[in-house]
């Protein structure tokens, strides 16, 4: 049973002469499930870019309110969705160094003090949906900090180890595992969730580790907090499990994806941070593998979230800087034109090339004046939200590789029914390659737009220098 994810359609006359490679070890490369999902995705999903914000290290306050005054900033950058990083109290019983994990919550439905009040984001809330925006929350479904208040009101919520004592998973020692197979821990998860769409009236949840709960419970969740909220809810996981998106939710993380590029990087000469060193060498045209492998496990209308980096990539696996080099750009030009949804973390769009804290406050990011990667990712974002066929999903159009002749440079086109189209290629190699495509490409590519170079009309180059890239569009 085949099946496309979203937009990866059968690819027609013009593809590229690299063989595949073979797919990656960690991506899909068997159908399961339906062939479609079920999830009815927000119509403000299809062309949107989601944004995390690091509270903590967002100001030099660290508050909602302060926070608050950034969103005019935000909307000006081209942001959809806000992606907060836990809200709630963090323990304090075996806290992780000054400040503790966001991922320990003391107190589901309650807001931690060192950002501010629950007014406070709600007024954060309301000033981002006036804005036009749509704000989702951070959720540990999970585990729990050691001093939940479940732990003493509930402690049947919790697994317990050998010797009758709750725990945590892998080594992470300020939490303890909740157990899914307790009819009362799922009742009292999906009460805790349903608060935040009521009280609070924010638009949906990014779901940490969701691969580790059940999928029978998200099944069940999504449509009681849909009825919850009264309206539909956009839903993330933290995982990269076809199943979560077969009835529960919109999105899932690229991590194969953000694999591959560092792959490709460090192949490049490019990585700086340490680690890979066993890796295998991979080139851009493996990326056209990758694609295929999800297309043939993902149900249909999927979506999944690109990123160069994020909360977790920044604290412990390196700056996209010092992942991706001088590629780094090319790489952020592929999550906003392949199939998915574009990440930007805070910072990124400052061109930030420093680690934050995890644990402690840190420094905020310099966010004036506006420069060049302001600017950069001003540009993607609206290319994104003018382009339907770079929609998320079956609404966008398919992917046709073309090739360029190298095994560094990768070049496609996508279009859309009424003839509009976008071509990309990229140098994701050490040194400059040609952009060598067919003659009758080259003529099908004539009259297009740059998007980089002020609306002016396109000049198709014969080679692309290590790094380089061209977006053009038409019609």
């Amino acid at each position: 049973m085949k099946k496309f994810f979203g937009l990866l359609a059968a690819i027609a006359s013009i593809f590229t002469g690299c063989a595949p490679k073979a797919a990656q070890s960690d991506a899909v490369s068997e159908a399961v499930g339906p062939d479609t999902t079920t999830v009815q995705h927000p119509d403000w999903s299809r062309n949107a870019v989601i944004y995390e914000v690091n509270t903590r290290q967002y100001t030099p306050e660290g508050t909602f309110a302060a926070f608050g005054e950034h969103i005019g900033r935000l909307k000006e950058l081209g942001v959809d969705i806000l992606w907060f990083m836990p809200i709630h109290p963090i323990s304090e019983v075996n806290r992780k160094g000054e400040l503790g994990s966001y991922y320990a919550v003391r107190d589901y439905k309650a807001v931690n003090p060192e950002f501010g009040t629950l007014d406070d984001f709600r007024a954060v809330v309301d000033k981002a949906h006036e804005a036009g925006m749509k704000v989702i929350i951070d959720w540990v479904p999970n585990h729990t900090g050691c001093d939940n208040a479940w732990v003493e009101e509930h402690p049947e919520y919790y697994k317990l180890n050998d010797e009758g004592k709750m725990y945590g998973p892998y080594d992470w020692a300020d939490v303890y595992q909740l157990d899914y197979s307790k009819p009362g821990t799922r009742e009292a998860m999906t009460e805790s969730m349903a608060y935040w769409l009521r009280e609070a009236g924010i638009d949906g949840f990014r779901c940490d580790v969701a691969g580790m709960v059940p999928v029978d419970f998200w099944n069940e969740a999504r449509p009681a907090l849909e009825k919850a909220a009264g309206k539909p809810v956009f839903m993330l996981a933290e995982a990269t499990e076809p199943e979560l998106l077969e009835h529960a939710f919109d999105m899932d993380y690229n991590w194969p994806m953000k694999d591959l590029f560092n792959q490709i990087a460090k192949t490049a000469g490019q990585r700086t941070y340490a680690g890979g060193d066993d890796w295998a060498p991979r080139h851009a045209t493996d990326i056209d593998s990758l694609l295929r492998s999800q297309a043939a496990g993902y149900p249909a209308d999927s979506y999944m979230m690109n990123m160069i980096t994020n909360h977790d990539l920044n604290s412990w696996e390196g700056t996209e800087f010092e992942r991706l080099g001088n590629l780094n750009k090319a790489f952020a030009v592929l999550t906003y034109t392949l199939p998915g949804m574009p990440l930007i973390y805070t910072g990124q769009e400052t061109g930030m090339n420093r680690a934050f804290e995890f644990f402690k406050k840190d420094k905020a990011p310099e966010w004036t004046p506006r420069n060049e990667y302001f600017t950069f990712y001003q540009t993607l974002n609206g290319l994104k939200h003018s382009r339907k066929e770079l929609a998320a999903g079956t609404a966008g159009a398919s992917l046709q590789m073309l090739d360029a002749g190298s095994a560094d440079v990768l070049s496609f086109v996508r279009g859309a029914a009424d003839g509009s189209r976008t071509f990309v290629a990229v140098n994701l190699g050490a040194s400059a390659a040609p952009l060598a495509l067919a003659d009758s490409v080259k003529t099908s590519l004539a009259g297009g737009t740059d998007i980089f170079s002020a609306g002016k009309d396109a000049v198709l180059p014969d080679s692309l220098a290590s790094g380089e890239y061209v977006v053009l569009t038409y019609k």
